[in-house]
């Protein structure tokens, strides 16, 4: 009779109270276990992590085109700004002018830029020049490299912005007879590989450089550019290695990805975080926890840490990583993207040679035959370093159809 009535008091109750009520006769640890859960997935991760554009919590349609539309105007007076600075050095030359370039220097800059017909108010070659401008006195009593433009416009109008920077910086072109050949009916890709040729040989055959950094017009260099450049040549690996990737797209640096060592690096921070919390928790209220350091336990711990950091977004633990340059991480090259590489070395000419021997297509750009070869020849290697050393600033390519107002993702 007695369970009967509760069973009918049970059935009575709302659902809600049902499941509370058969929670706190789970064991303690599995209570604690699924409130944790729940308050962090449900509550403290939405909360903080709605406006992270990298974030899984992220609310596209409230949030995405806003900020599209908030990067666009900052990009487009950062680029106002950039043209006014240059045209005012027009008139009144700056006290540092760089379009003398040194033979044999630790480091070239090659900038390869053409004209946009489409987002030309961005000046996106002005805006990397200007911030170049601002960095290469910052290595003491000499300058942190030499700076070479590289314009590879072969249309029949020019490229204003690198005409505006003649006074200031090295620009080279090719001649009239070899722009004319390059007007081949040949498709953007390969266009795009025998620019990128042209400027690795051309800065090569001027300077006979030490070591060379290739940045296309729209990657714009973050203030600790050369600090960790430097930081990068001194480890004994540079020595080693065909190319180094400055710049992976932020959307793909992700832990649940293709690349393996991010596997690693995603277990190895939940297992850390996981011992830490473990090992602390007796000290911080010994009383009302439940958890030991017990397989169990720390196999919940290290799962629990991993969810956390995916879905906060690997993006955002990397920006800590900012703190030194000895802490960027180097690992393995990634496929996508070439707007910012630094070749150790002669490995410029070598790269020149490998990209003459491939004809680029689409779904085989020259992004693509680089991480190819780097795993087809043995003895090439190739990496990448991360968090980015440069923002990549272009909204509208130079090569590529635009969308008719682009969008951060």
């Amino acid at each position: 009779m007695h369970r009967s009535v509760v069973a009918s008091d049970v059935s009575s109750m709302p659902r809600w109270k049902v499941f509370f009520r058969r929670l706190v006769r789970w064991p303690r640890p599995l209570t604690q276990a699924v409130v944790l859960c729940v308050v962090t997935f449900c509550v403290v991760l939405p909360i903080t992590c709605h406006r992270l554009l990298y974030s899984y919590y992220f609310l596209r349609f409230l949030y995405l085109d806003a900020m599209s539309e908030a990067v666009l105007e900052e990009s487009l007076d950062r680029g106002q700004d950039a043209l006014r600075f240059w045209q005012s050095a027009a008139v009144a030359p700056l006290s540092s002018a760089f379009s003398d370039v040194a033979m044999h220097p630790d480091l070239l800059v090659t900038v390869v830029t053409a004209r946009r017909s489409e987002g030309r108010d961005f000046h996106y070659l002005l805006q990397v020049m200007q911030q170049l401008h601002n960095l290469l006195g910052g290595c003491g009593g000499h300058r942190c490299a030499e700076v070479l433009v590289c314009d590879v416009e072969s249309g029949s109008q020019e490229n204003q912005d690198a005409k505006l920077l003649e006074g200031h910086f090295r620009v080279v072109r090719r001649s009239p007879e070899e722009r004319q050949q390059n007007r081949d009916q040949v498709n953007t890709f390969e266009r795009e590989k025998r620019d990128y040729v042209f400027c690795l040989r051309k800065g090569w055959e001027l300077v006979r450089p030490q070591n060379v950094v290739v940045l296309e017009d729209d990657a714009l260099p973050r203030n600790d550019f050369f600090s960790v450049i430097q930081n990068l040549l001194s480890r004994r690996f540079a020595l080693h290695t065909l190319y180094i990737k400055l710049y992976h797209p932020e959307r793909l640096q992700r832990y649940w990805n293709p690349e393996p060592y991010r596997i690693l690096e995603w277990v190895g921070l939940g297992v850390v975080g996981a011992t830490a919390l473990l090992l602390s928790l007796p000290y911080w209220n010994p009383r009302t926890s439940s958890f030991t350091l017990s397989a169990g336990h720390l196999l919940f711990f290290t799962i629990y840490f991993m969810a956390v950091a995916e879905l906060l977004g690997r993006h955002y633990l990397l920006e800590l990583r900012r703190l030194s340059p000895q802490l960027y991480a180097v690992s393995p090259a990634t496929e996508c993207c070439t707007p910012a590489m630094l070749f150790p070395g002669n490995a410029s000419l070598r790269v020149a040679e490998y990209l003459d021997g491939s004809f680029c297509v689409k779904g085989n750009a020259k992004d693509m035959v680089l991480y190819e070869l780097s795993r087809v020849v043995p003895e090439e290697r190739s990496h990448s370093v991360e968090p980015n050393l440069i923002t990549h600033i272009g909204a509208y390519s130079s090569v590529r159809p635009n969308p008719a107002r682009p969008r951060l993702l």
